[in-house]
């Protein structure tokens, strides 16, 4: 559907979330991402130069995707069609980009097309644009939680610049709120005194999502009746049950000192201190999604070919959190918990990995031996390339460069799983040998 972002009557101004109210109309209003916007940053100079082309924005709720997409079609004074990807077929979408090629072709004007949530088109819906972003009827803008290298269709990233949007700081949800509270489209009508430490838990709580933090303040000041004097006190207490979380219990070094202690009890087999930080994280009001990212690397850095099922269960306890959410979901993340603790461990996948890259950094002109290769060349060797299934033994051929024979990145390690491994490979390097 074809929309203003910034065009809004005083009655829809009235009726809108504080979020929408406050939504910046201008670069100089936008906050945060300061990686991207700071002087001299491409990004600024593209948009400034009404030269950006087609992109990808990715990165965390609230952090002003949608809102600096208007923003550039606003500053390219560019028509702006905004479609969702859940809800838009392909038959909306051409028909956008129809409109696109006459309006260009009419009144030279272009259009951006801005996907929210784009990652979740499949390949036919988003063939349905390529033509149009490589022709330049439309100048695409993705937005999208997930990582689009690995969500999205190759031709479509391929096609457009990415760029990733990361949470607001604290200082700057705190910034917005107290913008919020002195503009006339925010909260500036009421006799309002917010207090230094709600703002600090609505900025927490908030967990760098400003969206977020809007609708927790404007839920406070609606519901807190005025004192005598006729001004709305917005404590901490009103900041805790705006937000439905408990009161912050713990700082920074204490929060990280808490999730070291988680990681450290994964890796060093116990279950009953894995939970109880875990939990205790959680009361304190971190995303249970944390707990989840921090296992799937454990169950590769600390458990690996010791147990390679740790792993797939955590993220299929992952999954199963994700759809039924809480309270039912705790009982998935505990599952993960006690099987990333109790599988044997070994850190031989990790140290592999340090190896092989060591050996890419300290080996990076080696050349591909020549029957390793796609195509050989006149000036290659004669060697040919054994195919393994028609020899009735293992192979003897090397597959690493000249410059690397011999070496051996993963040592398998002392546990059932991986001695099996051992004697596997042994017996191959055995036969190698002969």
């Amino acid at each position: 559907m074809h929309m203003d972002l910034f065009d809004l009557s005083d009655n829809k101004v009235k009726a809108a979330p504080l979020a929408e109210r406050m939504r910046p109309q201008s670069l100089d209003e936008f906050i945060g991402q300061k990686h991207l916007l700071h002087n001299g940053s491409l990004l600024l100079r593209a948009i400034q130069a009404d030269r950006l082309g087609s992109c990808i924005f990715f990165g965390p709720p609230g952090t002003g995707k949608t809102t600096l997409a208007g923003i550039i079609a606003a500053t390219t004074k560019s028509e702006f069609v905004k479609l969702n990807a859940v809800s838009s077929g392909v038959g909306e979408a051409k028909r956008v980009i129809d409109e696109a090629a006459e309006r260009l072709r009419v009144y030279g004007k272009r259009t951006y097309l801005l996907l929210d949530e784009c990652h979740r088109w499949n390949k036919a819906q988003s063939d349905c644009v390529l033509s149009a972003i490589e022709t330049g009827s439309i100048i695409f803008i993705g937005s999208t939680t997930e990582n689009p290298f690995v969500s999205m269709t190759r031709a479509i990233v391929s096609r457009c610049r990415v760029f990733q949007l990361k949470p607001l700081t604290d200082e700057e949800i705190i910034l917005g709120l107290k913008r919020a509270v002195e503009s006339p489209n925010g909260l500036g009508s009421y006799c309002l005194e917010v207090r230094d430490e709600a703002y600090r838990h609505f900025a927490w709580a908030a967990n760098g999502d400003l969206r977020n933090a809007y609708n927790a303040l404007e839920l406070g000041v609606i519901t807190t009746p005025p004192t005598d004097d006729g001004k709305i006190i917005i404590d901490k207490s009103v900041a805790q049950e705006s937000t439905q979380q408990r009161v912050l219990s713990i700082d920074d070094s204490m929060y990280y000192d808490m999730l070291s202690a988680f990681c450290k009890s994964l890796r060093g087999c116990d279950p009953d201190a894995a939970l109880y930080w875990a939990f205790r994280l959680i009361e304190a009001g971190c995303d249970p999604l944390l707990m989840f990212r921090r296992m799937m690397a454990h169950a590769s850095e600390d458990v690996g070919i010791a147990d390679s099922s740790a792993l797939s269960v955590v993220v299929s306890a992952l999954t199963a959190y994700e759809h039924i959410g809480v309270p039912e979901g705790y009982l998935s993340l505990a599952h993960a918990i006690i099987k990333v603790t109790t599988a044997p461990k070994s850190n031989s996948v990790y140290l592999a990995k340090a190896a092989a890259q060591k050996a890419v950094r300290e080996h990076a002109d080696d050349v591909v031996p020549d029957y390793l290769k796609n195509n050989k060349t006149p000036n290659d060797s004669d060697a040919e390339y054994i195919y393994p299934h028609d020899t009735p033994a293992y192979i003897t051929q090397q597959y690493l460069p000249k410059g690397l024979q011999g070496e051996q990145f993963y040592q398998p390690q002392d546990n059932p799983n991986e001695q099996k491994i051992k004697q596997f490979l042994d017996a191959i390097r055995r036969n190698k040998r002969k």
